[in-house]
């Protein structure tokens, strides 16, 4: 091959590397969301934890730890929620930097509820019950992916644009919702303490059966002292989760009188109406007011 050919060829495969979407593996759904779209089509993103898994209990496998090694960004909720991360980057070897998406955000101790005072359930690590949140993170992302691929900067503000609008009529339409709902009823007895940022939004008081983590069974003392709160309170619904011990729950009910409304996802994106972030989201508020509004 002659030199002018030569050179012409090495000039031309940095450009194409360069043309390449950038290889992003998330750790949560709302994340895979988010980076997906801010980054559009200059991203390629593999969501390792799927819809209807229990981010708390899950554990990478051989073919995810390929996949993060391989990746130019992974992004992690943060705040706690992925226990297993250090572990993640070691195994894997992976050189890629890692987001903790959550990190950025103020923490929210449970706002609890009289009777509940002196239980300590830590900083919440679910964020995404709170849209504002949700916006920090998309402008996080955004900087993010404009300081790995600054010739893409402008696709990336123009993605992060549209989604944040998407995210702004959400928020008008959820305040509206919640509005229904009289502010001494905005009591929200849950399966684990997983909307403290819900609550600082919206004005709610927590109740919850579990911790922090899906993990943490309830004693029987807990159970005692949480029927005793929810008679004192007069709470007029109790929102399970799929995960819920049906024992529990139909002993709080029994002794309570207070009905099971419907599901809420604690822990991400659903499947459906919920698969994405708008409809879970809406689909929460939906089953809250529903059960809580006169």
């Amino acid at each position: 091959m002659k030199l002018p050919a030569l050179f012409a060829l090495l000039l031309v495969v940095p450009t194409l590397r360069a043309a390449e979407p950038l290889r992003i593996a998330s750790l949560h759904t709302v994340t895979t969301e988010i980076a997906t779209r801010v980054g559009g089509e200059k991203v390629k993103v593999t969501g390792l934890v799927k819809a209807g898994t229990d981010p708390h209990d899950f554990e990478p496998t051989p073919d995810d730890l390929k996949i993060v090694a391989a990746s130019d960004l992974i992004i992690a909720a943060g705040k706690g929620l992925e226990g297993y991360l250090d572990k993640l980057q070691q195994s894997s070897g992976t050189k890629a930097p890692l987001l903790k998406a959550g990190d950025t955000l103020p923490n929210y101790k449970a706002i609890v509820g009289p009777g509940h005072e002196g239980h300590d359930h830590g900083a919440d690590p679910h964020w995404w019950h709170s849209i504002g949140a949700v916006e920090k993170v998309v402008g996080v992302v955004r900087e993010r992916l404009a300081k790995l691929r600054p010739s893409d900067k402008a696709a990336f503000e123009q993605n992060a644009t549209a989604y944040l609008a998407e995210l702004a009529e959400l928020k008008k339409w959820a305040a509206a919702e919640i509005a229904k709902i009289p502010r001494d009823q905005r009591k929200l007895v849950t399966t684990h303490d997983a909307f403290q940022f819900f609550a600082k939004d919206y004005g709610f008081r927590i109740y919850p059966i579990r911790g922090i983590s899906t993990d943490d069974e309830p004693s029987s003392k807990k159970v005692a002292e949480l029927i005793a709160v929810i008679k004192k309170q007069k709470v007029r619904a109790i929102f399970p989760e799929a995960v819920e011990n049906p024992k529990v729950m139909a002993e709080i009910t029994r002794e309570t009188g207070a009905k099971v409304a419907g599901q809420l996802l604690a822990d991400g994106l659903g499947e459906g109406e919920a698969a994405t972030y708008v409809g879970m989201f809406k689909k929460n508020v939906g089953v809250i007011v529903a059960a809580l509004a006169q």
